[in-house]
């Protein structure tokens, strides 16, 4: 079966420090699809996001590029495989330079927190149990 994909394009004041900040979340950057102006997140086999510098980003649209640490252009909601995965991924993301968004959302069933990365792009990370979702 076919595995779509999903491609996250992120406009970053500082892509060094965007490569940095991702790596030391634990993921890797793809080097084939990376260069001085765009750098390629893999977050799993079909989840990745490009980080681009302004210039770069530029040439994807005719809009105006918001300002991701005044407003909020999207909230990118990760999935994880226990509590402890979703407090571990806000953890890493502090510690690399992120910073901690919002309350923590604690329903029992569903647990999640949320970090903004050093562009204050929100990332949501969610744990929900299986047992929730079948029923």
């Amino acid at each position: 079966m076919y595995q779509q994909m999903i491609f996250v394009n992120l406009c970053v004041t500082d892509l060094d420090a965007s490569r940095k900040f991702f790596t030391e979340l634990g993921y890797a950057i793809n080097e084939q699809f990376s260069d001085a102006t765009t750098a390629s997140v893999v977050i799993s086999e079909t989840i990745v996001v490009m980080v681009h510098t302004g210039e770069k980003y530029a040439q994807f649209t005719k809009k105006e590029i918001a300002d991701s640490k005044r407003t909020s252009e999207v909230l990118i909601a990760l999935s994880a495989e226990s509590r402890e995965k979703v407090d571990e991924l806000v953890e890493k993301a502090v510690a690399a330079g992120g910073s901690v968004s919002g309350e923590t959302q604690d329903h029992g069933f569903m647990y999640g927190r949320a970090f903004d990365d050093p562009d204050g792009h929100t990332f949501e990370v969610v744990w929900m149990d299986p047992s929730a979702v079948e029923g």
